[in-house]
């Protein structure tokens, strides 16, 4: 029986899968840095996550391999860290391998001092390179510690210099032309036949085709909705989403959405259920409506804890092979579904040889859009949608059977705030209570299990206990999400306890040099350098979400500096955005807003909630929505009556009132 190492004790799944390793791991925390101190050793400190499968290559060749654990024990004191749990640590460690080697990625290994200043670093290393490395640098610090110190110096300044926002001392008036310096050149990147950009690999990236939705509605702009629509199309007919059980893998190896890379993330599902929601409010394209049902059934019956969270992951890997608990080959394609199985492998592309790299397997995806599929067989709509919901429900049955992927069953505040907010926005445009139902349950365990005596926040939950503050990402999206949940049934709680959480940033993550608030609390731990997160991934930057919730909020209560807080952060970060949209993208909406204004629709009288129900069928990309009989906020307070009226209002200035959605449609901007 293997002995276990110190992550025997670890919450996260990613560190308990290392609790065997040979390597002498340490989580991170005072023990660890404490030892390395009074040994004078070097840190090691790897990162990575539970659904990363490169992370499990290098576990494989070296972690698990009893020659390198002696190297890195002896000459290291080795620190495993969950970037899920901890990205602050991340961060640090990601700008730093970024300025030695001018990319990153997972697994991260950065090479430390004793003060955790790093000196070396690098992404996956094969098992000899990475003995080699080990012991260069282990014979550096012995023989020139002066040497490393020196350069150890030099990469934090460079740590702690990197991504300064320079505030801009003058108000900015925001125009089309922002706009439009933007994204033109950002237009030159669209792949306009496959869709997404003219690259591989390819990345879902939600936030930038809500942005160019929305964009392309209020310029209008042909060119990128055409981009967008394409993109959100052929994502959703590519082998990147699960055809038979809902929900988006991480990203796709090639150019045309086919081959996953097939772990599941609830962060991007969440942001793509809202995507696809928002593209079937505009379009009122059914296919997309499919997708969103399709994909919340996925969480509903994967992802979802007993208590009403959500689960942060599901791994590539099943039986220690990628991708395998999703592929087919056609001899078990056709036994599942008999008579249709000609029919489902044409629509599907199901091959004897197999349509990818792995011989004799298949990666479900559709070749053609339904309308053409039935032209091609002569099947009306009604017989394709049984034929095909049938074939689904077998498929599935059979697939359940099989090993399934690991998953990774933290709870993270940050992306369950996603998911909430994705919930509420399908429950809006489809009219689904159930999600409305689960969005609250999940928003109300937050509040009631995931907060900190002094009105904070925890980032994690896992084994009926919260233990990591939170960061600037958990509240910014969590406030994202409480006003969210306002806009669906109008209890003004929700805005108060979003209100609460932000009197929380300012007073634990403000900056005073800068507009920007810090990723990290006053009260949490200090690292090497205290950093923002300013661009947009794959995620939406923090501090973009914070300056959109400060727009709303400021509206909300009429808070003139929660609105002057949000526009000087955009007007600091503008400059930036020229040169590189789509790594601004959740910027640009919020600049959308500042140029086209935000409608704010208020709702009053005893019959608010049917006109609520027939506004939801609209899309209106920018707005704020608030409503009841009664209520304190300033836009409602003095337009009570029992008569059921909707008031337009922008820049302080309400029209008058109007007594049905159609003329209310006429009055926005």
């Amino acid at each position: 029986m293997k002995e276990p190492n110190n992550l025997i004790y670890a919450s996260s799944p990613y560190l308990l899968q290392h609790a065997y390793n040979p390597v002498q791991w340490h989580e991170w925390g005072t023990a660890a840095l404490e030892k390395a101190k009074q040994e004078n050793k070097l840190i090691l400190v790897s990162i990575g996550y539970s659904a990363c499968h490169w992370c499990h290559v290098m576990e494989h060749e070296s972690f698990e391999n009893y020659e390198v654990a002696e190297v890195m024990n002896q000459h290291f004191v080795c620190i495993k860290v969950d970037r899920e749990e901890r990205p602050d640590i991340d961060q640090v460690y990601m700008l730093a391998v970024q300025l030695m080697n001018g990319n990153g990625g997972w697994p991260l290994n950065a090479i430390c001092l004793p003060d955790q200043k790093p000196i070396y670093g690098g992404t996956y290393f094969k098992k000899d390179d990475w003995i080699n490395i080990l012991l260069n640098v282990a014979d550096l610090w012995k023989n020139d510690p002066e040497k490393a110190k020196k350069y150890a110096e030099r990469l934090t300044e460079g740590i702690q210099q990197a991504e300064k926002i320079i505030s801009v001392p003058e108000k900015i008036d925001f125009t089309e032309n922002h706009l439009t310096e933007i994204v033109e050149p950002w237009k030159r990147h669209f792949d306009i036949t496959e869709g997404g950009y003219n690259r591989a690999p390819k990345f879902p990236l939600p936030n930038n085709w809500s942005f160019l939705l929305r964009y392309s509605f209020l310029t209008p702009d042909e060119s990128t909705f055409t981009a967008a629509c394409t993109t959100l199309e052929l994502m959703s007919m590519g082998g990147i989403y699960d055809q038979i059980g809902g929900g988006f893998a991480r990203y796709s190896v090639d150019d045309k959405w086919h081959v996953p890379h097939f772990e599941k993330m609830l962060y991007d599902n969440a942001q793509l259920i809202s995507l696809y929601t928002e593209g079937y409010q505009c379009l009122k394209f059914e296919p997309f409506k499919t997708v969103v049902t399709e994909t919340i059934d996925w969480i509903f019956r994967e992802m979802q804890a007993k208590n009403g969270l959500f689960f942060s992951a599901l791994d590539a890997d099943s039986e220690g092979v990628e991708g395998k608990f999703y592929v087919w080959d056609k001899t078990e394609f056709d036994a599942v579904l008999g008579e249709d199985a000609a029919l489902m492998a044409d629509y599907f592309n199901v091959t004897e040889k197999g349509n990818w790299e792995e011989e004799q397997t298949n990666i479900l995806r559709r070749m053609l859009m339904d309308e053409a599929f039935m032209e091609k067989h002569q099947l009306d709509e009604v017989t394709l949608n049984a034929k095909l919901a049938l074939a689904k429900e077998k498929l599935l049955a059979q697939r359940s059977k099989r090993v399934r992927p690991g998953l990774d069953d933290k709870c993270l505040t940050a992306w369950n705030a996603m998911m909430i907010k994705a919930f509420v926005d399908a429950a809006q445009v489809l009219d689904k209570e159930k999600y409305y139902n689960a969005a609250k349950t999940a928003a109300c365990f937050i509040l009631e299990n995931m907060t900190t005596t002094d009105g904070g926040l925890y980032r994690n939950y896992k084994n009926d206990k919260a233990t990591i503050l939170a960061f600037l990402d958990d509240y910014a999206f969590f406030i994202e999400a409480l006003i969210a949940l306002y806009e669906v049934d109008f209890d003004e709680n929700w805005l108060l306890e979003a209100d609460k959480l932000l009197s929380y940033v300012f007073a634990n993550f403000n900056d005073p040099q800068s507009e920007m608030f810090y990723y990290t609390s006053a009260q949490g731990e200090e690292l090497i350098a205290r950093k923002y997160e300013i661009m947009d991934n794959v995620i939406s930057a923090s501090n973009s979400v914070m300056a959109q919730n400060l727009q709303k909020l400021g509206l909300y209560f009429d808070n003139e500096k929660y609105r002057n807080t949000s526009s000087a952060m955009l007007a600091s970060v503008l400059p930036n955005i020229k040169a590189y949209g789509s790594a601004y993208a959740n910027w640009c909406i919020q600049l959308l807003n500042e140029v086209y204004g935000i409608n704010e629709i208020a709702l009053a009288g005893d019959n608010f909630q049917t006109l609520k129900k027939q506004l939801n069928s609209y899309y209106i990309p920018n707005k704020i929505i608030l409503g009841g009989t009664k209520s304190k906020l300033p836009l409602l307070k003095d337009k009570q009556s029992h008569e059921t009226k909707i008031y337009i209002c922008r820049n302080k200035t309400c029209q008058l009132p109007v007594s049905t959605v159609a003329e209310a449609v006429k009055l926005l901007n």
